[in-house]
């Protein structure tokens, strides 16, 4: 972990799929935690975060629920929660997936309605990479982490957070490449 006086690096990403990008896997090798915002599809993606050796917090998606997982996964997939909530230094972060506030588009209003109380909400389910910072608590979307549906390419975000409330957000996207 950070010490102290050094700002705490999150890793966040979502809709992998069942595959996480090489190059979002190089970046969260750099945090400190990794925060995965739901439709993982399989436990090899949750073994793939542990093998970082750093705390990993993940919630299920719209696609994270038994039948879809191998049933031998069953009990894995059971185990993921809808919601999390971290406190952190300077503020909570709250990890959803985003899915129930509307499927197609989910409302900010209504994310943070339902956690006002947080300083970030984290959510996925769209694909698409956003940083909602126009009011608090702050809305941020990792976009897909995997080769679905990524909306320009892999992307992921590292959140920068510290005691004296100096937050930022990075964004992370790499190119489009082939696939196998």
């Amino acid at each position: 972990m950070a010490s102290p006086s050094s700002p705490q690096r999150i890793g966040i990403l979502s809709d992998t799929h069942g595959v996480i990008d090489p190059r979002v896997m190089d970046t969260l090798a750099e945090c400190d935690l990794l925060i995965h915002a739901g439709d993982i599809c399989g436990a090899h993606i949750l073994q793939q975060l542990h093998q970082t050796g750093k705390p990993v917090v993940a919630v299920a998606g719209n696609n994270d629920i038994p039948g879809l997982w191998p049933e031998e996964q069953t009990e894995t997939v059971k185990q993921l929660s809808r919601t999390e909530q971290l406190e952190l230094p300077g503020g909570m972060l709250v990890v959803e997936h985003g899915h129930l506030h509307g499927m197609q588009k989910p409302c900010h209003d209504s994310l943070r309605n339902t956690h006002g109380d947080a300083r970030v909400i984290v959510y996925g389910h769209t694909h698409t990479m956003l940083v909602d910072d126009s009011n608090t608590p702050w809305i941020i979307n990792p976009g897909a982490a995997g080769h679905t549906r990524t909306r320009g390419g892999p992307s992921c975000l590292v959140l920068s957070v510290s005691e004296d409330q100096n937050w930022s957000v990075e964004c992370f996207r790499f190119e489009l490449t082939e696939v196998a």
